[in-house]
């Protein structure tokens, strides 16, 4: 058993609170800015309200915590600045291992609102630069296969369908080909690696890529021919006019994520609309693909593919 704190628990931090509660093992605590509400809270977890820009506070909630998972939201701190005190008062704490917010693709040339995913990257390196003072990986798994299905699934992860390929509308925007690569990993599978790594008793790998399938634009939409039973309206977009800061295409998926709730209407579409040209730049680059360290350290482990995800869901729907 370990003493587990998690900053920041948002949806994806309480699918993996779920599943380290469920294996009985671990003692854990959630990290909030704010007291959370009834339904925030993982039942068998410890809430504690702290200020992630005090190093002391941060120090003493931290006493006897063997591993930190961070899930703060990077354009909630686009300097770095409450990762970073975190760090320090973990190594402080004496914390053995520690996961900062990463838990997607690994390169951000075109996601700059993920941009202090770096900084933290950086500053990471630099305190171990003279010998380790704390273990730490960059669990990335690429996008949630479950963001192929239109409706939540899950118990705490919403489902918001921002991909290139709608299922439920039967298209595709492609950034110039079909050959652009995507890693999609579903929800459940990263979550039992975390828990398996929770456990592993190796040094973790300082890149921790977690790949459930590797795929082209051309196989995504195969699979979504075949299982719709309909061809797809496939649509291309100039990748040229997406570096000049264009975006000519059709439809945009609107992005429904709670730590964009307060926006107005017109602002929340144009982030949408930004944020959809840079995804589509960064499928064009390759930087969705991300490499596979933690499939290598279990080999033995099954994970689902895109198909076999998505026929569950939408087999027979109209």
């Amino acid at each position: 058993m370990v003493k587990i704190a998690v900053a920041a628990p948002g949806q994806v931090a309480r699918e993996i609170i779920e599943g380290l509660v469920a294996t009985g093992k671990h003692e854990i605590t959630t990290l909030a800015r704010r007291d959370l509400l009834p339904e925030e809270i993982v039942k068998g977890t410890t809430p504690v309200k702290v200020d992630f820009h005090k190093h002391e506070e941060l120090v003493k909630a931290l006493q006897g915590v063997h591993t930190v998972l961070s899930f703060v939201a990077p354009h909630n701190d686009p300097e770095a600045t409450a990762q970073k005190t975190l760090i320090d008062a973990a190594i402080q704490a004496g914390v053995k291992r520690f996961a900062p917010s990463e838990w997607t693709v690994s390169r951000f040339t075109h996601i700059q609102w993920n941009a202090s995913k770096l900084l933290i990257r950086d500053y990471l390196e630099e305190k171990n630069k003279n010998g380790k003072v704390i273990e730490y990986c960059l669990f990335q798994p690429g996008l949630f296969t479950d963001y192929h299905v239109n409706e939540n699934i899950n118990k705490h992860l919403q489902t918001n369908d921002f991909l290139p390929i709608n299922f439920a509308n039967r298209r595709l925007l492609a950034p110039g080909s079909l050959e652009p690569r995507f890693t999609a990993t579903t929800i459940r599978d990263v979550v039992n690696i975390v828990v398996k790594a929770v456990e592993y008793e190796g040094e973790w790998p300082k890149i921790g890529g977690i790949a459930g399938e590797t795929l082209s634009l051309a196989q995504e939409l195969a699979i979504g021919e075949k299982i719709r039973g309909k061809k797809f309206d496939v649509e291309f977009v100039d990748v040229e006019n997406l570096r000049k800061g264009e975006y000519n295409g059709s439809w945009v998926k609107p992005l429904e994520h709670p730590s964009l709730r307060d926006l107005d209407e017109e602002t929340r579409a144009a982030f949408s609309k930004m944020a959809f040209r840079g995804f589509l730049l960064a499928l064009a680059d390759g930087d969705m693909v991300v490499s596979d360290e933690w499939n290598r350290i279990f080999p033995d482990y099954k994970f689902t593919g895109v198909e076999e995800f998505v026929s569950k869901f939408w087999a027979g729907k109209p």
